[in-house]
């Protein structure tokens, strides 16, 4: 069965239907996973986490005046947030008030970010990988590897710093060709 409306996974899920319940974990922890990850935490906090706040809708869909009023992406967010600023809490990790940063960042334009720059990287993938050889490795070893341009000249062979900064920026406008392409064609 394809599962791709909320209305129906929620329809399932209230009928106790494994399958659907087993797409909800499938959806949507990516983003959670990258929500944890990427705020102190790990992956294995982000499972729990998650589990979490599956639970705690499950439970809620068993709820017969429960009235989601969200996308379910949206509302596992938010769950999923809020939990995980309570563990930083106990952690003394985050000190804040979490109900003002509530008020403060709107769940559905925190979400829509993190889709923007999940879909972002991903094209930048695509496009890295469609870059080449030594292209490829010179743009890793310098914006991810942090390496000098002294190294990546001697790695490459190149006879100085300078020549080897000329062919990251020629690569670099490669780089910007293949990824700003898709945007041309449209």
């Amino acid at each position: 069965m394809n599962y791709n409306s909320d209305d129906l996974i929620i329809a399932e899920i209230r009928k106790h239907n494994q399958m659907a319940l087993r797409e909800l974990y499938r959806a949507h922890y990516p983003m959670v996973r990258n929500l944890i990850t990427n705020n102190s935490g790990s992956e294995q906090e982000a499972k729990d986490v998650y589990q979490e706040a599956v639970i705690v809708f499950y439970e809620k869909l068993q709820r017969a005046d429960f009235v989601l009023t969200c996308k379910i992406k949206t509302y596992l967010y938010a769950v999923c947030r809020r939990l995980w600023l309570k563990r930083l809490a106990e952690k003394k990790m985050y000190t804040g008030n979490i109900e003002s940063l509530e008020t403060f960042l709107g769940v559905e334009d925190e979400v829509n970010d993190v889709e923007e720059k999940a879909l972002a990287f991903k094209k930048m993938q695509v496009a890295l990988g469609g870059l080449g050889e030594p292209c490829k490795t010179i743009i890793t070893d310098f914006y991810i590897g942090d390496l000098g341009m002294e190294e990546i000249a001697i790695k490459f062979g190149y006879t100085n710093s300078d020549n080897a900064k000329n062919q990251k920026y020629k690569c670099l406008q490669r780089l910007k060709k293949l990824f700003f392409a898709d945007d041309k064609r449209n």
